[in-house]
């Protein structure tokens, strides 16, 4: 079992970077469906953390995995699932879109 301090993190900064050079990562929402209505990032995917273990097989297996929730809870728990299961190169993003929403694009609705 890894420990807390031993998954990959971004911070909202790096990811913008990240989008900006049009690097090819997947985004992966692991909040819910009302949750993804009221505000979530340009291109991502939706796989509520309950749904996760059922939906594993529908992500990439060949590009960066970054995992997002409302602060960065559940995709720290998302992130450990997929680390388990051979999703290496899957990162939380440090407070989630709320801490996007208030850093990077301030246009987001907040919650």
């Amino acid at each position: 079992m890894q420990t807390r301090t031993s998954l990959p993190e971004i911070s909202p900064q790096e990811l913008k970077q990240k989008l900006d050079e049009n690097d090819t990562v997947f985004l992966l929402d692991v909040r819910e469906q009302n949750e993804y209505d009221i505000v979530h990032l340009d291109d991502a995917q939706l796989i509520p953390l309950n749904t996760l273990p059922h939906n594993i097989d529908s992500l990439p297996t060949d590009q960066e995995i970054i995992v997002y929730c409302h602060h960065g809870q559940r995709s720290l728990y998302a992130t450990a699932f997929l680390h388990q299961n051979g999703f290496t190169e899957a990162k939380n993003l440090m407070g989630g879109i709320d801490q996007w929403a208030a850093e990077i694009d301030t246009t987001l609705r907040r919650y």
